[in-house]
């Protein structure tokens, strides 16, 4: 019979909750445990595998062992605790070391809580879900104006609010660049001021008279304008123009240079994009290429998918191959990669070691889960033997998928961390499969290979 603790309802939103042990016995225990409360698990038996986990998987919470192999639990949390992308993650520790010096020494370290072995069921579940919920209410207000200020700040495109006489009320640091000038130099001038005719008589028209049907067809939405800068140049841009949600008295500006992609591109193809080894896109060419896209996908409103795939078993097939082996099979799972990227919008890339990913621009989820499954069948295929693998005795892939429509309000970070949470989950469910990461907040097997 379940234990009443563990008898309440999942939470409404799948959390994932790393679990730091090298005792089996325990972790296989607080991992039925979270698992039974709706939770998605990782797990780490060494400090350095916790720290690497925390940093790609951003999980909501982490069960945290003092006493490890390689690292102590106080110096993981240290590090936790210093490094921005996990500082905010609460810490519980779960250990026998009862002493009131060692669990001062826990809280210290910036633990959130301590919990004594052995451990209660209804005990650890009750203080798992009390973190989340502190988290949860503690840092949801602070964290949108946090990441509104930085998306503001952070944007390539200029963004302006304009008041109901068109003249700048609010500026972002990009919009010094389009305009060359600073911002406290444009807060209060009018914006049809900065255009040159006949852009500047259609904007100085409907701020006016915003209800002249005529005027707001010429100026609302995205249209091709002229900036004029101080020295007289001028700078071709797309200028967006939407009344501000809830509040006609504001209008939003949104500047986009339409030379940009094209100057880029030009870059691009002068810098060193392309990884020696496997001669598909490289790290900095995906990061580039991911940067473009996820502002396109904002502007457009379409889907953008990332596929994140993994080698099975690679360290012990270069183990009993050899690197020269090693090198070649990752050649050939390039280029299988390559052959399924074939829009401009596709980009194939390898992304480190054995790890390869895939970006799909306007593709929605169930179209990227399904061209996920076709490259792992397709590796699979290519029947390249490894002694190592465990039961399909060919070269396999794990594969996660995750698909977003991207807002200004969206991480981008967000996109890689749900397509490689699904790629663990991947390994963990038997690998040679594709997760999909749904909504968000379910992980759903698409369809797993011939092999367990």
């Amino acid at each position: 019979m379940m234990h009443p603790a563990l008898a309440l309802a999942a939470p409404a939103r799948q959390s994932a909750i790393l679990i730091v042990d090298d005792a089996p016995d325990s972790v296989g225990l607080l991992q039925d445990m979270m698992r039974q409360q709706g939770y998605q698990t990782f797990v780490a038996s060494t400090g350095k595998r916790a720290l690497d986990i925390a940093q790609r998987v951003q999980p909501d919470l982490i069960l945290l062992d003092v006493r490890l192999p390689d690292l102590d639990g106080l110096e993981i949390c240290r590090r936790l605790k210093r490094a921005p992308d996990t500082a905010h993650i609460p810490v519980i520790f779960i250990t026998e070391c009862g002493e009131t010096d060692d669990v001062v020494a826990g809280f210290d370290t910036g633990a959130a809580d301590y919990i004594a072995k052995p451990v209660r069921m209804a005990e650890v579940c009750a203080r798992v879900r009390a973190q989340l919920r502190l988290r949860s209410s503690s840092d949801s207000q602070k964290q949108q104006a946090e990441r509104l200020q930085l998306v503001v700040d952070g944007m390539d495109e200029g963004l302006m609010l304009v008041d109901a006489s068109g003249c700048i009320a609010f500026a972002n640091p990009a919009s010094e660049g389009f305009l060359a000038q600073p911002r406290n130099l444009l807060v209060g001038r009018p914006l049809y001021d900065l255009l040159e005719p006949p852009a500047a008589h259609d904007y100085a028209a409907f701020f006016a008279n915003p209800s002249d049907e005529h005027a707001s067809a010429r100026c609302r939405g995205t249209r091709e304008v002229l900036l004029r800068q101080p020295d007289g140049a001028l700078r071709a841009i797309d200028m967006g123009l939407s009344p501000m949600a809830g509040d006609e008295t504001l209008f939003v500006i949104l500047l986009h240079d339409i030379t940009h992609h094209k100057q880029s591109e030009t870059a691009l193809q002068h810098a060193a994009l392309v990884d020696p080894l496997t001669r598909i896109a490289n790290r900095r060419h995906f990061d580039a290429f991911l940067e473009k896209e996820w502002q396109r996908a904002i502007r457009n409103g379409q889907p953008l998918s990332l596929i994140v795939i993994d080698v099975d078993h690679f360290k012990g097939y270069n183990d009993s191959l050899g690197h020269a082996a090693g090198d070649t099979c990752l050649q050939a799972i390039a280029e299988a990669l390559q052959s399924h990227a074939m829009r401009p919008t596709d980009l194939a890339a390898r992304y480190g070691g054995e790890e390869f990913v895939v970006l799909l621009a306007d593709t929605s989820a169930a179209n990227a889960a399904s061209l996920g499954e076709t490259i792992r069948a397709h590796i699979e295929d290519l029947a390249m033997l490894n002694p190592r693998a465990e039961c399909a005795g060919v070269v396999t892939v794990s594969v996660g998928v995750a698909c977003i429509v991207p807002t200004l309000f969206d991480d981008l970070r967000s996109l890689f961390i749900s397509a490689d949470r699904a790629m663990y989950e991947a390994k963990a469910r038997g690998r040679n499969q594709v997760v999909m990461l749904q909504a968000g907040t379910t992980l759903e097997t698409v369809r797993g290979g011939r092999a367990p």
